[in-house]
């Protein structure tokens, strides 16, 4: 027992950046869908200014409207998506350094969000509106940062073999 211990101990202190950055993006997430289930379910939507609204909304498909009522099939996509993420950890996190740890931590933290959501509710909760473009939050946007940075860092690799 105390061996178990010692080895999560250790990979605590290797992976603390990682950690901290997984636990933040997931707690900014779960915090906003929260205050939005608290005070935007009421009242539907609230304009801030005239081009962004904070908007209620019960999403069950994935960005951009599409695969609607595919709760199921979203939740295993991602949990495929946190796993992928996991056992490539040392090779996501060796790109072009800090972006890869990065990258891959506001990843696995919006997609925790995201399957939190999932499982315990049985949908997405999304909230924030630009009028133009379809509703969304804070863990997509993490998962899309983090996804940008990985493309940066993989297409930037400074650590890549180079082609002769």
């Amino acid at each position: 027992m105390n061996n178990i211990f010692t080895k999560l101990k250790q990979f605590f202190i290797a992976h603390k950046t990682a950690i901290i950055i997984v636990l933040a993006a997931a707690g900014v997430d779960r915090i906003t869908k929260v205050l939005a289930l608290e005070l935007l379910y009421p009242v539907g939507s609230v304009e801030i200014f005239r081009w962004f609204h904070l908007t209620y909304v019960e999403n069950t498909g994935m960005a951009f409207g599409l695969f609607q009522n595919a709760n199921l099939f979203l939740l295993a996509v991602m949990i495929v998506v946190i796993i992928f993420i996991v056992k490539s950890w040392k090779e996501l996190t060796a790109l072009r350094p800090p972006l890869g740890l990065l990258g891959a931590s506001l990843i696995l933290g919006g997609a925790a969000g995201n399957v939190y959501d999932r499982i315990v509710l049985g949908f997405v909760v999304d909230m924030i509106d630009f009028r133009v473009w379809p509703v969304f939050n804070a863990a997509d946007s993490f998962i899309c940062t983090g996804a940008a940075l990985l493309a940066f860092a993989m297409f930037f690799n400074k650590n890549a073999p180079e082609e002769k």
